[in-house]
């Protein structure tokens, strides 16, 4: 099936909003090409992110890190991942957030894939990478925000968490499918 050409929205101008502790609010100003409407709409500035798969070489298990989610009020199990520096590559960001959550480093490292954040109203991206060989080395250097849980599941817990729903970070769904497809085509 072709795709057909859409189009495009026109946007007639920006204005700067708050500045929230990890986002900048923008406000668009878009026309809609179906009606020639013009609505406001809201853009979160952010920077991009990177989450890690992070793998156990002597049984393959995978770690995830249990903390704190604000927006639902409790605890979700994920994986290891944070925001990406100002200038800082991808996989060196997807490196720092292992060790500086978890307090573990890998010997090898593989990129799985990237998405938009959440294309409804942000402008960034998550790249999930695979780290093959993970060893703790040190305790986790949180932020003061931060209250981290680590924990191991072997693969086969996490396929059946994954294919049952019960993993809510939409990040750590979509790394795991990627892990998934990744390991059925290697």
């Amino acid at each position: 099936m072709q795709a057909t050409a859409r189009p495009d929205w026109e946007r007639l101008r920006a204005e700067p909003g708050p500045e929230l502790k990890i986002f900048n609010v923008r406000f668009d100003y878009m026309r809609n090409p179906r009606n020639k409407a013009v609505e406001r709409m809201v853009v979160l500035e952010s920077p991009d992110a990177a989450n890690v798969v992070a793998r156990r070489a002597s049984d393959g298990s995978i770690l995830f890190v249990e903390q704190y989610r604000f927006g639902i009020g409790r605890y979700t199990l994920e994986l290891p991942g944070g925001m990406v520096d100002t200038g800082e590559a991808q996989e060196i960001a997807a490196r720092r957030e292992l060790l500086e959550e978890a307090g573990a480093t890998a010997q090898s490292w593989h990129f799985l894939g990237k998405i938009p954040s959440n294309p409804v109203f942000q402008d960034s991206y998550i790249f999930h990478w695979l780290a093959e060989d993970v060893r703790l080395v040190q305790q986790p250097t949180l932020d003061a925000g931060e209250d981290v849980y680590l924990q191991w599941l072997p693969e086969a817990e996490v396929r059946e968490r994954l294919y049952s729903g019960q993993f809510e970070h939409p990040h750590t769904v979509n790394a795991l499918l990627l892990f998934f497809h990744h390991l059925q085509n290697s």
